[in-house]
């Protein structure tokens, strides 16, 4: 392949819905491109995009795959991304890297919740989109019910390219409006007859082809002048309209494909060559200091690596786009994030798992290389003198989670390596070894996708692991004022050991004053704040410790020591052994041995003290609360509300968004251990939510009442 240059480039991210056909396009693209003398398909398990073992075992794309076609003296760098939700963190990589995406809907559904979930990140990431209705041939395909959805959702800026004579089995031909060409296969697809458009269709594609001229003039003030003065455009004059749409998401051209049977895929690549924006057309990306980088072949080389996957007898496989400079074989980058060297001993361009080397790479494209020392997903590396670095990948939070562990114990070192690996290749991945639920906690976003990770686990590393319920990370505090003393002592023949501490509690609110007075049993306590310390906690929350000691009767260096204790007993709550929270703590009295006191005895002594004061201060466990909001279709509201409202949720609002319903609720962490699979049940795979920690709260009484029994059995047991 030819080194293409900056402006011959266009990199074009496939998205789309579970079973659109994305990878049967991409299939065919390569075919098309001469990159594959023959398609594959997904049931013979041999497309190219999904070459993993993991996607031939299940059938569906686990990862998104790289791959690049010549057209018509132009690159298409295409990335296959994996349509459902459990690995959207490839679709999001993909949006970030490309420039355009190629969103196919399946023509027998329509817009589905995928459909609108990856437009919506479209939009976050301004990037233009370009629908592809697939699946023409198909029986339930009704293609104006389709047309009509996309217009219904997301207004007029939807415009066809294309429409199809006829749906169904006797699918053969499309009217293509910009060409003003009617487009004819054979049975075998491939390459058309291009003929004029038949009588009967061309009061129709008049129509349309007002509207698309209407719509590219819209978005250029110059054709707009000019359509006003002749009504008409020239064919270059509208693909310059619609590429100025596509710019600003002024417009959504819409497609059409039979990708099985390799019908107008030609078309919609001649398309993409012709009229989507090259590199250098899109806004330019911005680094970490806010300075935009411009895609020049000319400047000083900068790189991000946007994927990252080890292969059989290769080893680590590095994807990158080239920011702006140019990259070549020899070449020696500096990892911005690590500050390690690295040397590009070589450069590929890619289709799937088949790589084509190459002796130079330019700014806007995208490449590979492989064995790259310490380099993982989203480091930037530069050349000498250029301090470049890019974070703008934005990943999805986790709304799935388990405890997980190797079946022999013996293995669980290995496990974490495997773990810490496949994180590098997919950063939706969460690992975390938890010291205080004394579990590892694996967290992604669903059901399937912590099971292909098993399978793989399982499958390429042989390592047998087995998931778990995960605990719930509670948390303890206080609801009202408590006083108590300790005396910690202990003599043993020589040096013996005396401490004790006098303390009060309360529960702590951000803002609220220290009383001057308290009342315990009759008698006041009067407090003089000589010393506040204000201690933000690892676990969230806040201890505020108060030195009132008057007097001299302990001396401020046992302080610390005081301090220490209290703090080891806020890491182990008396009612469960979580940690502790939102608690003041004022010590304003004790007494001291001037031989036998030291630092051990006042840590005992104030931990002590603390534990006696935090039970009788109407301690209270505290659980995760979640913001979680569900996208789905309205026919199934009533069933998907009264789940939530069976998992002790909040209902916060509802609100209707292009075609499909919003649900928020607020939802115990508890009780989202198996709500994906229990959401995807309940609507047939057409919802999909989103959670994010909000507050910790009060658990109710009776919830209390059991976590109180399961700990004193736990203890008994242990």
């Amino acid at each position: 392949m030819k080194v293409y240059q900056t402006n011959e480039i266009r990199n074009i991210a496939i998205i789309g819905s579970s079973g659109s056909g994305k990878t049967t396009l991409a299939e065919a693209m390569l075919y098309e491109g001469g990159i594959i003398k023959r398609r594959g398909n997904i049931d013979a398990k041999n497309t190219i995009c999904d070459y993993f073992p993991v996607e031939k075992e299940y059938g569906y794309s686990v990862f998104s795959t790289i791959f690049s076609v010549e057209w018509m003296n132009k690159k298409l760098n295409f990335i296959d991304c994996p349509g459902s939700d459990d690995f959207v963190g490839g679709a999001v990589s993909a949006l970030n890297v490309t420039d355009t995406a190629l969103m196919l809907v399946n023509g027998q559904y329509g817009v589905e919740v995928g459909t609108i979930n990856l437009f919506r990140y479209t939009e976050r990431m301004n990037k233009p989109v370009i629908f592809v209705v697939n699946q023409l041939d198909h029986d339930k395909c009704d293609f104006d019910n389709v047309l009509n959805q996309l217009k219904e959702t997301y207004g007029p800026r939807v415009v066809p390219v294309q429409y199809p004579v006829t749906c169904g089995a006797s699918f053969n031909a499309v009217v293509d409006v910009l060409k003003m060409k009617m487009y004819k296969w054979k049975p075998e697809g491939g390459v058309p007859e291009v003929l004029e458009i038949p009588e009967s269709e061309k009061s129709k594609a008049e129509t349309l082809y007002q509207a698309l001229v209407e719509a590219a003039a819209e978005n250029d003030e110059t054709l707009m002048e000019k359509f006003f003065d002749q009504g008409s455009l020239t064919e270059e004059e509208m693909r310059k309209g619609i590429r100025q749409g596509l710019i600003t998401r002024g417009m959504f051209p819409v497609f059409c494909v039979c990708a099985e049977r390799d019908m107008c895929v030609r078309r919609t690549m001649e398309f993409l060559g012709d009229v989507v924006p090259e590199v250098g057309e899109m806004p330019a990306c911005v680094n970490t200091e806010g300075k935009e980088v411009s895609p020049d072949p000319n400047a000083p080389t900068s790189i991000f690596v946007f994927k990252t996957t080890v292969e059989p007898h290769i080893g680590k496989v590095s994807y990158f786009k080239v920011m702006t400079g140019k990259i070549k074989s020899g070449d020696d980058l500096t990892n911005e994030d690590r500050g390690s060297k690295e040397r590009i001993s070589q450069l590929f361009v890619v289709a799937g798992q088949n790589r084509t080397e190459v002796p130079e790479i330019v700014a806007g494209d995208l490449g590979a290389t492989v064995k790259l020392k310490d380099v993982s997903t989203g480091n930037t590396l530069n050349a000498k003198g250029v301090e470049n670095k890019f974070d703008f990948i934005k990943y999805p939070n986790s709304k799935y989670r388990r405890a997980i562990k190797s079946v022999n114990e013996a293995d669980s070192e290995k496990m974490m390596e495997i773990l810490n690996r496949m994180r590098s290749e997919d950063p939706t991945w969460v690992v975390e070894q938890s010291k205080e639920l004394k579990q590892i906690i694996l967290s992604g976003q669903g059901e399937f996708h912590l099971k292909t990770l098993k399978w793989r686990i399982e499958n390429n590393d042989k390592l047998p692991i087995e998931f778990l319920e995960p605990k719930i990370p509670y948390r303890e505090t206080i609801t009202k004022t408590a006083r108590a003393d300790y005396r910690h002592k202990k003599q043993s023949g020589g040096a013996g050991q005396f401490g004790e501490v006098h303390l009060i509690v309360e529960p702590y609110q951000e803002g609220m004053p220290t009383p001057e007075i308290y009342k315990f049993n009759n008698q006041e306590f009067k407090i003089q704040v000589r010393d506040l310390q204000e201690i933000p906690l690892e676990w969230g929350g806040k201890l505020i410790f108060i030195n009132s000691i008057v007097g001299g009767s302990i001396d401020a260096r046992f302080l610390p020591a005081i301090l220490k204790g209290v703090m080891a007993r806020m890491e182990q709550g008396p009612l469960t052994g979580s940690y502790a929270r939102d608690v003041r703590v004022i010590v304003y009295d004790g007494k001291m041995h001037p031989v036998d006191s030291n630092e051990v005895s006042f840590m005992l002594a104030g931990r002590n003290a603390f534990s006696e004061a935090f039970r009788n201060a109407g301690p209270k466990i505290l659980e995760p609360i979640y913001d979680v909001e569900v996208s789905l279709p309205a026919d199934c509201m009533g069933d998907v509300m009264g789940d939530l409202q069976g998992r002790r949720a909040m209902i916060m609002g509802m609100s209707s968004e292009k075609g499909y319903e919003k649900l928020m609720a607020k939802v115990p962490l508890k009780e989202m251990s198996n709500y994906s699979t229990s959401l995807s049940s309940i609507t047939g795979g057409r919802a999909s939510f989103t959670m994010k920690f909000a507050s910790y709260e009060l658990v109710p009484t009776d919830v209390q009442d059991k976590l109180l029994k399961e700990y004193e059995a736990q203890q008994e047991a242990e």
